[in-house]
């Protein structure tokens, strides 16, 4: 494990919204494997079957069901626990259920947001925060530049807005209300992380691309492309995750200095084709097929998205270790082996993350 990581979160209190997602359940084995004491606040697991309750979440965790839109509740928790941290993961982040749902969407990711905000106001403990944004806070520049931190915020879809406002809102209560300049005062740093398009094992949701594939590959089906050409930031799971915990160490030992927004993604050069993907990962699987068929009336999503993760490099010392290749093949390989024995999940888990941080950055 990262020798930071162990110092600074070892026998500490964290709070982690959105528990019983996808990152939730791998980010409660990392805290587990650091020895931190966790408590975990978000809906039910949605997906079937669902990686919390493939790994026995509940052993890794203090696991509260609720809506981060009840305030009063969310309150209830963190006064009870005082967290020394907070990762704020609980949001609705799927682009194409957005368009379908854009009141819970806008709900989940913006009202969620303002609560937990707003009851840091009345909790009297220092606490580091990590809010959890995504790489598409971004206005599109249609330059295929890289975006960096300070480039415009913006948003096309209801999720890309969302959490473009979620942005906003961030900043609005950092400087209203823990303004990094009266840090002694209040004892909060909040910062924001942009990462995307991840990927690894025990993602079920729907309209995301490796769940997608391996449905099908399970099954014997062709995998459907929708739209083979754009290029996303791919990377593994494990990645954000730990950017977001080295966040999170940095602002416990500068609170003042890192309550910003960092970008992390992958290496400028390590980018990849949807159909690339795919390709790779019918190779990591031994067999399958897949077809292309482009939606011409598809909701719009960016064609390229690219990060600048160069400050999280310099200020956090965060830099990939799994570039995109690894990341398909370690993907394939959690799912083979978790689908042939689901009670090894839990194991198979800590072990890819152990190989994780063994692995040279």
């Amino acid at each position: 494990m990262n020798e930071l990581l162990e110092k600074v979160f070892r026998g500490k209190k964290v709070l982690v919204t959105g528990h019983t997602g996808f990152k939730g359940p791998w980010l409660l084995a990392i805290l587990h494997l650091l020895r931190a004491e966790v408590t975990g606040y978000g809906l039910a697991p949605e997906t079937k079957p669902s990686l919390y309750y493939l790994i026995g979440g509940d052993r890794l965790c203090r696991s509260v069901i609720g809506d981060l839109t009840d305030r009063e509740k969310l309150k209830q928790v963190v006064d009870e626990f005082e967290p020394d941290f907070i990762i704020h993961m609980g949001a609705q982040s799927l682009v194409r259920r957005s368009y379908r749902e854009p009141l819970e969407t806008f709900q989940s990711n913006i009202t969620g947001t303002i609560h937990l905000l707003d009851v840091l106001r009345f909790y009297e403990k220092p606490c580091q925060v990590v809010i959890v944004t995504t790489d598409k806070v971004y206005a599109e520049s249609g330059t295929g530049m890289p975006y960096q931190e300070t480039d415009r915020i913006g948003g096309h879809d209801p999720y890309s807005t969302s959490k473009a406002c979620c942005e906003l809102v961030t900043e609005c209560y950092r400087l209203s209300y823990f303004h990094p300049e009266k840090i002694d005062q209040h004892g909060k740093s909040i910062a924001t992380a942009r990462a995307g398009n991840v990927i690894g094992g025990g993602d079920w949701c729907e309209d995301r691309l490796m769940p997608d594939v391996v449905r099908a590959m399970s099954h014997g089906e062709a995998v459907r492309i929708r739209n083979p050409r754009s290029v996303r930031p791919w990377q593994h799971v494990l990645e954000p995750l730990t950017g977001y915990l080295m966040l999170g160490a940095h602002q416990s030992r500068d609170p003042a200095g890192s309550a910003e927004g960092f970008n992390f993604g992958p290496d400028l050069q390590d980018t990849l084709e949807v159909e690339q993907v795919v390709q790779l990962a019918l190779k990591a699987w031994g067999s399958g097929r897949y077809f292309c068929e482009v939606d011409s009336h598809a909701p719009h999503e960016a064609a390229l998205l690219r990060l600048d993760s160069s400050k999280a490099k310099s200020r956090l010392g965060w830099k990939p270790r799994w570039n995109a290749h690894t990341a398909v093949l370690r993907t394939v390989q959690w799912y083979r082996h978790v689908l042939e024995d689901p009670r090894d999940a839990l194991d198979y888990t800590f072990h890819q993350i152990q190989e994780y941080f063994n692995t040279r950055s």
